[in-house]
């Protein structure tokens, strides 16, 4: 098990886990991690999903703080990164043959690991592309799981090289005509801090970067042209009222005002078409919210306590949006 996760003096695994791998959809090889929480009777359990290129490592602070609010972590690396099978022959492609296998592989862990050595009752955080996986199977998971908080969900791209509709248009043309595997952009390895669109907080993304220096071979460059394609068709798919209607599990967004990687209009968007969700905006915030300063974070960290496994509908949080 010390050989399944990775540690670093500024980033220690915590304690009281188990580790190891579990056979997702087309069998491919995922890791996974469970993080007890010391108190008793636990509330519950968060199913952790990461956002592109992450990694369980990159969870340890927000692994304890979830602990120590009496709530086990179950969290398992996507398909094709981190610690989990890679699916092409160069590994730093970000790739993904069918949107619908991230879907499969949330449901197997959830039947294989979390349901029985987890506690109930269980609860979804998600991150980014995690959060639009739980969005899209959400639908068939009303009889599994209690609550769910999506941290700036996958619904768009915004600052990019070209305009979203060329991307989806172009990553269409590449899937269709056996490119798939083209890499849609230069892989740029680990961005300098100044001008980051992911967390204004230097520590932590100090902390990520030795990491990642640590163990390069847990990350990956950009994604390609069939990732793209598949998620962002996947983002359209999700945002439809008839999709949305069908979800039923309570549910916060919580939206990144600053966020530089998916448009904080189409995650408010998004909100004004969900019954069973609703907005809490994070002023002055980027993309990643478990990432960032104390200012914003401990934001995040009170509306989910708030909220799992809690008794009222939604939280009262005073940065909700208006």
């Amino acid at each position: 098990m010390d050989d399944i996760l990775f540690s670093t003096p500024g980033n220690p695994v915590p304690e009281n886990h188990t580790a190891g791998y579990f056979e997702g959809a087309r069998k491919t090889k995922l890791r996974y991690a469970i993080f007890r929480s010391e108190t008793s009777p636990a509330r519950g359990t968060i199913v952790l999903l990461q956002g592109r290129n992450e990694f369980i490592e990159k969870y340890y602070e927000t692994i304890r703080d979830l602990n120590a609010m009496g709530l086990w972590v179950a969290t398992y690396d996507l398909r094709g990164q981190g610690g989990s099978e890679r699916l092409l022959k160069d590994r730093r492609k970000g790739h993904v043959r069918r949107f619908a296998d991230y879907e499969r592989d949330l449901e197997l862990f959830l039947e294989k690991v979390v349901l029985p050595d987890a506690r109930l009752p269980f609860f979804i955080l998600a991150h980014s592309t995690g959060a639009l996986i739980a969005l899209s199977v959400a639908p068939r998971l009303a009889n599994r799981i209690d609550r769910m908080a999506l941290a700036a969900p996958f619904v768009g791209l915004t600052q990019q090289a070209m305009s979203e509709a060329s991307i989806r248009k172009l990553s269409a043309f590449f899937s269709f005509t056996g490119l798939g595997q083209k890499a849609m952009g230069e892989d740029r390895g680990l961005r300098p801090f100044e001008g980051n669109p992911l967390t204004s907080d230097l520590t932590r993304f100090q902390r990520n970067g030795e990491v990642i220096a640590a163990r390069p071979d847990l990350t990956i460059g950009a994604p390609t042209a069939r990732w793209l394609h598949e998620t962002l068709t996947a983002a359209t798919r999700i945002t439809q009222q008839a999709h949305l209607t069908q979800i039923t599990i309570p549910t916060l967004i919580l939206a990144p005002m600053l966020d530089g990687v998916v448009p904080y209009v189409a995650q408010e968007a998004l909100s004004r078409n969900f019954r069973a969700g609703q907005l809490i905006t994070i002023t002055g915030a980027r993309h990643e919210l478990l990432q960032e300063r104390d200012v914003y974070r401990a934001q995040v960290l009170a509306a989910i306590e708030a909220f799992m496994p809690g008794t009222d509908p939604m939280p009262d949080v005073e940065e909700s949006a208006a």
